[in-house]
């Protein structure tokens, strides 16, 4: 299966977005701030503190946030130029295949470490922190996208 793509920069924002969100460390800082974010409102309620701790948390869950929703994706975004080329992708029984106008790569399915789905892309992992995404709007239709996700299944191991 051949398909041909480049990147539209809201899906790219927003799949970057769900890689950052699942990555264990953010998860575990929006976590820790979060609760203490809550308990000062709790405390600050309730008079057992005074508004400064409130308005230190509420500012450091509000930087996060926006770093992490905003600053980090689009950061990636412009210093990348994967995101302004084209592409041609082809899932073949040996690999994957990825051409553009500067060359080609194949990589094996050994290569890849996992895959995750989100609402614009599949994301194709080589470790935890290297990945490349391909875009589902780029497959013909549902049932191209169907093939896609049942040979990544079973092609690569999560």
């Amino acid at each position: 299966m051949t398909i041909q793509f480049g990147y539209n920069k809201r899906q790219v924002l927003d799949g970057l977005r769900g890689h950052f969100f699942a990555r264990p460390e953010i998860k575990t800082m929006v976590i820790v701030i979060n609760v203490f974010a809550i308990l000062s409102a709790i405390l600050f309620f309730f008079k057992k503190i005074q508004a400064l701790p409130f308005l230190v948390f509420s500012v450091l869950w509000f930087c996060l946030w926006i770093s992490v929703r905003r600053l980090l994706p689009l950061s990636i975004y412009k210093k990348s130029a994967t995101f302004q080329d084209t592409f041609t992708l082809t899932l073949e029984d040996k690999g994957i295949l990825l051409e553009t106008r500067k060359g080609s790569q194949l990589w094996t399915w050994d290569d890849f470490s996992g895959f995750k789905e989100t609402l614009y892309f599949f994301h194709i992992y080589f470790n935890a922190r290297s990945f490349f995404m391909i875009p589902k709007d780029s497959f013909k239709d549902l049932s191209e996208i169907q093939a896609a996700r049942k040979l990544l299944k079973e092609r690569i191991a999560k």
